[in-house]
């Protein structure tokens, strides 16, 4: 909590008031819900009847990584000093600061004491935190069934269409060119003279008035 002392020690200096005081309860607040709620609810409790099994090393080991680092910043802050773009002279551990931190400690704690003993304090409700994994669990899934529904429906659709185009191509040219079409039927000698003769006139016509 070194950075969070740092922003509100500088509000105070320079005169923010409004904006301390909503540091302040926020850090109650943070307090209040990460530093006592949580661990009531999961230690102390009711039995909810279910037995995890323990994280894999990767996240017990980055876990353990970052509540190191935590403890080492608020124990020995130098290093995060000297990554700041200024130079800083900051003693967090004066009396004032620490006075300051456990009154809000034994406050929230009174409170939620208060609270849970007078049954005031807000049920606990069964429910889950969304996070980003809601976007491939739930949402990615739903918008590709929604797209391949309508993709089926519309490759469908042109399915249909095209068939329905091949089949009446297919009886326009059975009807001219099937078995009993005109242009399947047989034509006698002296037909297709006539016929021969005919184009024969069209062509002499053309050729000569062309």
């Amino acid at each position: 909590f070194i950075s969070k002392a740092l922003v509100m020690t500088a509000a105070a200096e320079e005169g923010h008031w409004i904006a301390w005081g909503v540091l302040l309860m926020a850090s109650a607040g943070v307090m209040e819900h990460s530093g006592i709620k949580i661990p009531y609810f999961a230690f102390f409790a009711h039995d909810s009847g279910k037995r995890p099994k323990e994280a894999p090393f990767n996240m017990l080991l980055a876990m353990g990584i970052t509540a190191f680092l935590c403890i080492l910043i608020g124990v020995y802050p130098d290093p995060l000093y000297a990554i700041l773009p200024y130079p800083v002279e900051y003693h967090p551990y004066t009396p004032g600061h620490v006075i300051t931190q456990m009154q809000l400690l034994m406050f929230s704690v009174l409170a939620f004491i208060v609270l849970i003993k007078t049954g005031l304090y807000p049920p606990e409700l069964p429910s889950r935190n969304l996070d980003f994994d809601w976007v491939y669990r739930r949402a990615l899934p739903c918008m590709i069934s929604w797209l391949s529904r309508r993709i089926g429906a519309a490759d469908a659709a042109l399915r249909a269409e095209a068939m329905m185009v091949v089949r009446d191509a297919t009886n326009s040219i059975n009807r001219g060119h099937g078995i009993d079409g005109p242009m399947a039927r047989t034509v006698t000698v002296g037909g297709a003279v006539g016929w021969v003769v005919a184009l024969f006139l069209v062509y002499m016509v053309l050729y000569l008035f062309g």
